[in-house]
This record gives C-alpha cells, structure tokens and sequence, in this order.
C-alpha cells in the first residue's frame, strides 16, 4: 500500500497553558474524526484524564478538549505533516515539523513540555530552542502499541500534574 501525507492538525492551546503535550502525527482513525486521539484503544484519555483528576474518557470530545483548556492543558503535534500509510510511527516518512519554537515563544505561562513517545521527543527535542525554567519530560506513548503496562505509563504521566 502506498504511503499518503498527511497532516496534523492546529495546536490546542490557550495563552495560560501551562503543560503542552505533544504527539507525533494523528494516527488513521484521528484524522479520519478530526479528534486528537480518536482510537478507542489509545490510553491517552485515561493517562491525561488522571493527570487532570478527571474521567474524560466518558466526555464527548468537544467537553474533553474544554476540561483540558480549563486544566491549562495544551496538545499538538511535532509534525506538520509526513508520508505515512498506517498509523505506526515507524512507518512515517518524509516529515516536515510544526514550529515548536514559535509556539512555545507565545506560551507565556509555559512551565512543562511532555512528548507522547519516543517518535515525539525524537523529532520535537529537535524543534526546541533552549528552555529556561521549561522542563521538558519524554513520556511513554498512549499508544496501545507500546507494550509497558498502563501502570508503568500512569507513573510517569502523573508526574505532570507538577505544571499544572
């Protein structure tokens, strides 16, 4: 099958956040809906419903993007767009990068940066000028693929409630 590009969708972030958690690309069933984390077997829901204390895996998207804004929680993407044909990020070729300097430049309030897998960090750690008084955390993925336990994974997201 042939790889499509694809691209990721506009940052989801106010001027007071605080915690921008990054991803790589949304996977197939996320660009299809046009949500952040579309796929019913992606933990993100629960990891970051945990960092918030709050359960959004029962809200409807539109309520969860909201709590989060409330929470002074942003989300987007290291990658504008890229080659891909599955949703793996093993398979994503060709990328071209979001400008992640610009938009941590108009975050006044920033105080943490967390990257949802190693395909995040890779390319966003990239993207970043050096950052003071930003700490900048690398997280397990919320992807159902990464085989650690959601245990393993919830240890290390709940240590984003620190930015909040």
């Amino acid at each position: 099958m042939p790889a499509v590009r694809h691209a990721s969708f506009a940052p989801h972030v106010a001027p007071d956040t605080r915690l921008l958690i990054l991803g790589s690309l949304p996977g197939v069933r996320s660009l299809a809906e046009r949500q952040y984390y579309a796929h019913p077997t992606n933990q993100f829901w629960r990891l970051v419903g945990e960092v918030v204390e709050r359960r959004l895996v029962d809200m409807p998207y539109e309520e969860r993007l909201t709590v989060l804004r409330e929470a002074k929680v942003g989300l987007w993407d290291v990658i504008r767009s890229a080659e891909r044909h599955t949703s793996s990020d093993s398979l994503i070729r060709e990328a071209e990068a979001h400008d992640l300097a610009a938009l941590v430049a108009d975050l006044p309030d920033l105080r943490a940066i967390a990257f949802n897998g190693g395909k995040a960090a890779a390319i966003g750690r990239r993207q970043l000028p050096p950052l003071e008084g930003i700490a900048v955390v690398d997280l397990p993925s919320s992807s159902a693929a990464h085989t650690i336990g959601f245990a393993a994974k919830l240890e290390r997201w709940r240590a984003l409630r620190d930015a909040l």
